[in-house]
């Protein structure tokens, strides 16, 4: 009997969050979306260099794109180097796309994305939600909420 090796590699796990998301919309439902990418764009995400604080997602057509995503250009890239920001298609199914297109007619709901991650195959993915606005009490509740989990913590240890 040949036993089977299995090689385990682990892998830097590349999760880059939008901190802002939580702090300023009620998050109602998650997708996960694969992204249009160039070859340095994926190499600088992969370095951890991205920011999702200002991005947002729009439909042109019947196509999602994530704007405002700033990927910093790649530091060993060439003349092929990629804008830092630039509109980039978002890869999900023809359902939930028009699922999604029928929930933004509502008043008061966003798209934004939560955060950027590479999968166990190397792909990245960009988690999304749908999103509504807080107004100003409830993002002052949310802090309220957020100190005193902190106090309980501490007083745990």
């Amino acid at each position: 009997m040949a036993k089977k090796t299995t090689t385990t590699k682990e892998k830097n796990q590349i999760e880059i969050r939008n901190k802002r998301a939580t702090y300023e919309y009620f998050l109602l439902d998650d997708y996960n979306a694969g992204l249009v990418l160039t070859g340095t764009e994926i190499k600088s995400i992969r370095d951890g260099r991205a920011n999702l604080a200002d991005a947002y997602c729009v439909f042109i057509g019947n196509e999602l794109f994530v704007r405002e995503m700033h990927i910093s250009e790649y530091r060993f890239g060439s003349y092929l180097n990629h804008p830092a920001k630039r509109d980039r298609k978002l890869l999900l199914t023809r359902r939930e796309l028009r699922k999604l297109q029928n929930r933004m007619k509502e008043r008061g709901n966003a798209i934004i994305p939560v955060m950027l991650y590479v999968d166990s195959r190397g792909y990245a993915k960009l988690l999304i939600s749908l999103a509504k606005g807080k107004k100003f009490y409830d993002k002052r509740d949310s802090i309220k909420e957020k100190d005193s989990r902190r106090d309980m913590e501490r007083q745990m240890r």
